[in-house]
């Protein structure tokens, strides 16, 4: 038996899950009755398998620019430290199927890319750690196994 840990995702056994997948983590209500709706979106199959960091990298770059042309009310998307999948972060809407349709045309821009947005020492902590071609294949493997993201277990 896990102990009860303090952050969700530690309380989810990854040896049960089977990417790829999106999941609602959690509703955080606000004072005002704003809600955060957050999303575990797995792109790969926990302690077996990893994104490349500079293809994450860029995969970071193009969805966090791209997905605010089809969802208004994206807080945030960001990788995981363990490089399997991202968080997103969305406000006040509850729709798991637009959830879904976001991330499909999320990543097909990834796909239609021919560059990677702030991809300079500028705008980037990390400019030199990039990969549109490492990026667009993991948006293909992804949007492949499209008919699955419902599943979790």
């Amino acid at each position: 038996m896990m102990k009860k840990m303090n952050v969700e995702s530690f309380n989810l056994d990854h040896t049960k899950v089977k990417a790829p997948y999106v999941r609602l983590v959690g509703v955080t209500e606000g004072a005002n009755g704003d809600k955060v709706y957050k999303y575990d979106i797995r792109f790969k199959q926990p302690n077996k398998e990893h994104m490349e960091m500079a293809g994450l990298h860029s995969l970071e770059h193009l969805m966090a620019e791209n997905i605010r042309n089809h969802m208004d009310n994206v807080l945030d998307i960001s990788p995981m430290g363990c490089q399997t999948g991202f968080y997103l972060a969305i406000l006040n809407n509850d729709s798991f199927d637009e959830v879904l349709v976001t991330l499909e045309k999320t990543l097909e821009d990834v796909l239609a890319a021919d560059e990677v947005p702030a991809c300079n020492e500028v705008q980037c902590g990390w400019a030199a750690n990039h990969s549109l071609e490492g990026a667009k294949e993991i948006a293909k493997e992804m949007l492949a196994k499209k008919e699955g993201w419902r599943e979790v277990f």
